[in-house]
């Protein structure tokens, strides 16, 4: 009879919840061991860029914390490499290609979604089976086209080329999320003598906010880890990204520069994780409008 009582009261499914020992063990132990899982590599980055090469070739002594920090390693990078250009060559890159994806991507899932022609949900499954095929099969083609166009070994190389596995997903999210949106604003603009562009400039680009910044934050991400296109068409250490530059620069035969490595690696994740840390809210809101269709 308690149990059915609980049952029936407000909320009363949640009351297991309400004794401290059962929240730590169904809530806080829980989310304690998830973010530990995710914030451990970071912090491994930070412990190995600042300790000095004899703690890190060292045996001895606690692996998971530092004696003497030193910032030798991030000076290194900084001012001994060529990190600074690579870290620029990824920033443009990254804005450039992920710009273009998200105005082709946006115009896209307008016209699958919202023009209703004939043929417009098959071209839009067509559009997400473009962003399966792995990157791994493309770049021999797309590198021959590169070279045609005389276009390897610089920026542009990786701007025109990044859009191939961008759009695709952006066009499906963005999809998504425009279904939300309901028809009937559309419709009184259109009443109103609106065109299509103003439609989609004034009311629908408006209210699709959450999704362009989650499909912008996902082709940032992309771009800026991208390694299969970036070490396919570059060659020159000056033109070079972070994900490329670091493992090919940093790394002399069967020799491993782990405290600029790790330096390098740190200071390359970080622009995500804040990007990420800031948008968190639209980023959820506009992934979810989007599955929910």
């Amino acid at each position: 009879m308690s149990a059915n009582a609980s049952k029936d009261r407000p909320g009363g499914g949640m009351d297991f919840l309400r004794s401290m020992p059962r929240r730590w063990v169904t809530v806080y132990i829980p989310v304690l061991c998830f973010v530990l899982v995710l914030l451990f590599p970071f912090y491994w980055m930070a412990v190995t860029s600042l300790k000095p090469n004899n703690e890190l070739l060292s045996r001895e002594g606690n692996p998971f914390w530092i004696v003497g920090p030193t910032l030798a390693h991030f000076q290194k990078l900084l001012f001994h490499t060529g990190y600074p250009a690579w870290l620029w060559n990824t920033v443009v890159v990254s804005v450039v290609s992920t710009g273009i994806s998200l105005v082709l991507s946006v115009l896209a899932a307008y016209a699958i979604e919202r023009l209703r022609f004939q043929g417009a949900k098959p071209a839009g499954g067509a559009i997400f089976l473009a962003y399966l095929v792995p990157p791994s099969i493309l770049f021999i083609p797309l590198a021959a086209i590169v070279v045609k166009l005389g276009l390897f070994d610089s920026r542009m190389a990786l701007i025109l080329t990044y859009p191939t596995f961008l759009i695709p997903f952006g066009t499906w999210l963005l999809m998504g999320y425009f279904r939300s949106i309901p028809y009937e604003l559309e419709e009184c603009a259109l009443i109103d003598g609106a065109s299509r562009w103003q439609i989609l400039v004034k009311i629908v680009l408006p209210l699709a906010v959450p999704g362009l910044i989650s499909a912008g934050i996902f082709a940032f991400t992309l771009s800026w880890n991208e390694f299969i296109y970036a070490l396919t068409f570059i060659s020159s250490s000056e033109s070079k990204t972070v994900p490329v530059g670091v493992v090919t620069e940093l790394v002399e035969g069967d020799v491993y520069h782990w405290g600029p490595l790790m330096a390098g690696a740190l200071l390359g994740s970080l622009p995500v994780a804040f990007a990420y840390s800031f948008f968190v809210e639209h980023y959820v809101s506009g992934l979810t409008g989007a599955i929910k269709e």
